[in-house]
């Protein structure tokens, strides 16, 4: 449970305030009300915006989902489209409302532009570039693209992050986290999505999206594994010319996949295209562990000989060793019919948000191996099948790593633009040699004899520390100071609620004292020769005070 401020809403009540009147205004009032927000919202305002909700009902729920993210600006929109790509946590009526979202930010003001690539560089931009467009080629939530022209000839594409992005996604990020805290507290039934996690998952991702030198990284070893392979493409970086908010790259030039005219007036044949992206793409997953997470058209150019590039690095993913050997005997169990070795490697791989039945779980794989069961590759479709796994793994609460989430949303989005390309193209055929290639390298001899050498080390270290940790326990027994700790999860709430509480009491009591002490005193009529008047009205505009305050915040708490 992450660390709550108790003014972190005050702090920001601004973008609070916006934050639940969009929810309210596009119908989640039921949210709003549950996680306390009304207090947000004006008075007056209520009856306009719950007259614009009714008319927003008539939309779908993931529409209005959509929608409000939407109209919450950047770092939320960016929320979706990670959220996109968890299946195994979001509807896929949701995820496919997500996948519309799009970011629609205008560029920055030019000559913000190039002030912030003067700072960041230390120079004027003449001294920088030998050429350099201000306008915009183009825009996103965290940055905007310029054309510019290096001294020795070389295209450039600059990316400039935009002003104060960072202030108000960090701003943002504090406010959804304290969100999913209360969503977790005042909706139990939102605890299997995982709410916090999924924030913080998202923090961790957008804040490597806006450090441009992580992405910078992210090529040059894109560029490296591949620099032996002529049939992709990955733009040189200019480390002289980045920074954390400045990120300066060769420009790759070429057709768009979806210009299937242009393509074949230049000779090119789309069915080549797509055997070769799928490749590509099993290669970076399979082989080399690190895969390029949103090959959409818009990401992916053809060169003038047929060569793929690949642009916009920001979202990327990670397959270790071990997790892609379990894939692979995934694949294997499913392709031998072994429901039970299915099952195990599905909880192996997979973190059960609930309590699984396992006999249920193994009927659903059971079902969904015998409908793929001898199948021919060439009918088989990648996307459907994986969506079908994915459902399972939803159905019984199994939350799966986020990376492979990942790679099950690129291989999905693969399919369709190889789809796209070639009508006939299968997906499942260009994977089936990757397969092959990972289980004959598990039997490498080479390979075989260093993981027992690595095993062989790991245990000698393990047996040297037993009798030293053997000595500390029994001697830490001897002197008494052996200690058992026990942690108390999520009581902070009832913490907070028990202080809140007290203060209240207190409160009352004291407001209580104060107008008997006054009614004493008007009783008595004097105190020390004084008129009692004097002394009672303050003390009853005091006591009044402390009532209305003490009956306000428990009407704001809503809780009476």
């Amino acid at each position: 449970m992450p660390e709550r401020h108790p003014f972190r809403f005050l702090r920001s009540l601004g973008r609070s305030r916006q934050i639940a009147t969009v929810l309210f205004n596009y119908g989640f009032g039921d949210v709003v009300e549950r996680l306390g927000l009304m207090r947000y919202i004006r008075w007056g305002q209520r009856l306009l915006f719950r007259r614009r909700a009714d008319q927003e009902t008539r939309l779908t729920r993931p529409q209005r989902i959509r929608m409000a993210l939407e109209d919450l600006g950047a770092t939320f929109i960016k929320f979706g489209q990670v959220m996109s790509t968890r299946p195994d946590l979001v509807p896929p009526d949701v995820i496919t409302e997500l996948t519309k979202l799009q970011e629609g930010v205008p560029p920055f003001n030019s000559a913000t532009a190039i002030e912030i690539l003067e700072r960041e560089l230390g120079g004027p931009v003449n001294t920088l570039y030998a050429e350099f467009d201000p306008q915009p080629l183009a825009a996103g939530s965290l940055g905007q693209v310029h054309r510019a022209k290096h001294f020795d000839g070389t295209q450039l594409a600059v990316k400039i992050r935009r002003p104060h992005v960072v202030r108000d996604v960090e701003r943002d990020l504090d406010l959804m986290l304290e969100l999913a805290s209360m969503i977790e507290r005042h909706i139990p039934e939102a605890e299997i999505f995982d709410p916090v996690g999924l924030v913080q998952q998202f923090s961790r991702s957008i804040r490597r999206e806006m450090n441009f030198l992580r992405e910078a990284r992210t090529v040059e070893e894109f560029s490296r594994l591949f620099s032996h392979d002529a049939t992709l493409v990955v733009p040189r970086i200019y480390s002289d010319l980045s920074s954390d908010a400045v990120i300066t790259m060769e420009f790759i030039d070429g057709l768009r996949v979806t210009d299937h005219e242009g393509l074949l007036a230049a000779g090119l044949s789309p069915k080549a295209i797509a055997a070769n992206g799928a490749r590509i793409f099993f290669k970076q997953a399979f082989e080399l562990g690190l895969f390029h997470g949103d090959p959409h058209p818009g990401n992916l150019r053809i060169t003038g000989n047929g060569t793929l590039g690949l642009i916009d690095y920001g979202m990327v993913g990670r397959l270790e060793e071990e997790r892609r050997e379990q894939l692979v005997d995934l694949f294997l169990c499913i392709s031998q019919r072994n429901v039970k070795g299915a099952v195990d490697l599905v909880l192996v791989v997979g973190k059960p948000s609930q309590e699984v039945d396992r006999g249920l779980l193994q009927a659903d794989v059971r079902d969904f191996i015998e409908s793929y069961y001898g199948v021919e590759l060439d009918r088989l479709r990648m996307g459907k099948v994986l969506s079908d796994f994915v459902a399972i793994l939803s159905n019984h609460g199994i939350r799966y790593p986020a990376d492979l989430m990942l790679l099950i949303r690129a291989t999905i989005t693969l399919e369709g633009v190889g789809r796209d390309l070639d009508p006939e193209f299968n997906l499942a055929q260009h994977l089936a040699p990757f397969i092959k290639h990972v289980v004959a390298e598990r039997y490498n001899p080479k390979r075989l004899a260093q993981r027992w050498k690595y095993e062989t080390e790991s245990l000698l270290h393990a047996l040297h520390d037993v009798p030293l940790h053997i000595e500390r326990t029994l001697k830490k027994l001897s002197q008494d100071e052996l200690k058992i700790q026990f942690e108390h999860q999520n009581l902070d709430y009832l913490v907070t609620e028990l202080d809140r509480s007290g203060n209240r009491i207190v409160v009352g009591l004291v407001m209580s004292s104060l107008i008997v002490a006054s009614a004493l005193i008007v009783r008595s009529g004097t105190v020390s020769g004084i008129n009692s008047t004097w002394i009672t009205i303050p003390v009853f505009i005091l006591s009044s005070l402390l009532g209305v305050w003490l009956v306000y915040g428990i009407f704001r708490s809503g809780r009476l």
